[in-house]
């Protein structure tokens, strides 16, 4: 689960349930559409849009998904204005979660997300009292394909904070102006990006070393995301490595 120390291969596990793939096509339509929406349909003069596009195809988004969703946000099509929002819970064992929806009613937002969580052992809290605990954060995760020191220092003077190379995948995290030169230079020296952008790394952690209580929270999250207008959920837990075994 995103914010723990091993958060990239989980999401990767996540990336590849084939259940879950409409709404990570969903949630890609939706940033492009935003991106078109504000800046214009043409990816070259908009940078946000372009960067949105790439995302998607790193995803395998079909490309009639990404002109459908091109179309709504320069008005060539019908489609609501959809918008961003960020809500705050207290998950099970008192991990703190930060919930990223992308919304075109947020009353409708609003209702289902926190009768999902109050229904599922989470109390529903104030932003400010879960947010301080998360930084902003640039995060690219590559298929390690080629590895050196080279390419490590590359990557430093690109602007990468963090950087872990030490399973089958490299991991880093950037300040929030950084991530794309960092996926640029992964990419161009041969690995296979598996997911870029921005998103929440917990400051303050939350020791979970039962497993029951990995599974309970694990099931919490899954039961938010369900819900269609839940883009991710990011939580300050940190699973011991033998529960993630």
């Amino acid at each position: 689960m995103s914010g723990h120390s091993k958060w990239a291969n989980i999401r990767i596990r996540k990336g590849a349930q084939d259940a879950r793939r409409g709404k990570v096509y969903t949630r890609h339509a939706r940033l492009i559409e935003m991106a078109a929406r504000t800046g214009g349909g043409d990816p070259f003069s908009n940078n946000a849009l372009k960067h949105a596009i790439e995302n998607a195809k790193i995803d395998s988004v079909p490309n009639a998904n990404i002109e459908r969703a091109v179309k709504k946000g320069t008005g060539a099509l019908q489609g609501d204005a959809m918008a961003e929002v960020l809500y705050a819970a207290m998950g099970p064992s008192g991990v703190a979660c930060l919930i990223e929806c992308l919304t075109d009613n947020k009353n409708r937002t609003i209702g289902n997300v926190r009768s999902k969580i109050e229904k599922n052992g989470g109390r529903w809290t104030e932003l400010g009292s879960v947010q301080w605990m998360f930084a902003r954060k640039g995060i690219v995760v590559a298929k390690k394909s080629l590895w050196n020191d080279g390419l490590e220092l590359q990557l430093i003077d690109a602007g990468a904070e963090d950087i872990d190379a030490s399973g089958e995948t490299i991991d880093v995290t950037t300040d929030p102006a950084h991530w794309i030169p960092v996926r640029d230079l992964l990419k161009n020296a041969g690995n296979e990006i598996l997911t870029a952008g921005l998103g929440y790394i917990p400051n303050q952690k939350t020791a979970i070393t039962d497993k029951d209580a990995a599974e309970h929270l694990q099931k919490f999250i899954d039961l938010i995301e369900e819900e269609d207008d839940v883009s991710e959920v990011h939580t300050n837990a940190e699973i011991a490595e033998e529960i993630m075994e």
